[in-house]
């Protein structure tokens, strides 16, 4: 399933190079180029996540009296999205500067290197995003059948 989903994702040009980059900036442009794509995925799936969080949230307060998942603080909420996406950007931009490494220290053996972290590195930041949804769901799901017993 894997193999399959990373031969589809390697195949759209997003993460494809049309051609092999001859200068420092030609590296760096190319990843820039796709720094607004990145984010738009990856904000899609925090949305997602959220989305999901939520209706946990209001059917675990609905059986079992506590909205599970659903943060007290809206405040923190915003904070915690705005830090996420920072760090997300750190993490993006650090792709670029391993590749400018891996070229430097492996010359034309690090030829596929952006290709491969870029990739990687999107896919592990969607998933990475969907974990606070995977684990909320799991923790509702255990307290509802939990609380379904004990009644």
């Amino acid at each position: 399933m894997i193999g399959k989903t990373l031969g589809m994702l390697a195949s759209w040009t997003l993460f494809r190079r049309a051609r092999r980059p001859e200068r420092t900036w030609d590296v760096i442009a190319w990843w820039e180029s796709r720094r607004i794509p990145y984010n738009l995925i990856v904000g899609a799936s925090g949305i997602a996540s959220a989305i999901v969080m939520l209706m946990t949230g209001f059917v675990t307060e609905h059986i079992v009296g506590e909205a599970i998942g659903v943060p007290g603080s809206p405040f923190f909420a915003m904070v915690a999205v705005i830090v996420y996406g920072i760090m997300a950007n750190i993490c993006f931009t650090a792709g670029w500067i391993l590749e400018l490494l891996s070229r430097r220290i492996w010359g034309s053996r690090a030829e596929a290197f952006g290709e491969i972290a870029f990739t990687w590195g999107t896919l592990g930041s969607v998933l990475l995003t969907l974990v606070p949804a995977g684990l909320t769901v799991t923790v509702g799901a255990y307290r509802i059948l939990a609380s379904g017993w004990k009644n």
